[in-house]
């Protein structure tokens, strides 16, 4: 999946869904455009390089998916115990939409009860 196609479905998840490039004070992050839902970080990757996409994921199916798939392992600075990197050009298009949005639904039902949603 390219870049353009990725952000427009994250987009769509929900009308809650906001982007936002919020490390351009450091200089090597400056490119990383991340996906909220009710505040709270979903997804994210470097515009610049759009090599590996970090999703939030059940801790019970980390190691089942990075052992199935050799597109799937650490997450870009994110704890591993609760976050999964992606490569965006050789995962199948299916399963990354998949994946992006359960992190979104982990996310949402997370935090969306404190705002009412």
């Amino acid at each position: 999946m390219n870049i353009e196609d990725y952000r427009e479905f994250c987009l769509s998840l929900g009308e809650d869904v906001e982007e936002r490039l919020p490390f351009t004070a450091f200089r090597y992050a400056s490119g990383v455009l991340v996906f909220y839902v009710c505040g709270h970080m979903f997804s994210f990757f470097d515009c610049d390089r759009f090599s590996v996409v970090t999703l939030k994921c059940q801790s019970d199916r980390i190691g089942e998916l990075m052992a199935e798939h050799d597109y799937i392992g650490k997450p870009f600075n994110m704890s591993p115990k609760y976050w999964i990197g992606i490569c965006p050009q050789t995962a199948p298009e299916g399963l990354l939409r998949e994946l992006t949005r359960n992190s979104y639904e982990i996310v949402k039902a997370k935090y969306g009860h404190a705002r009412g949603i």
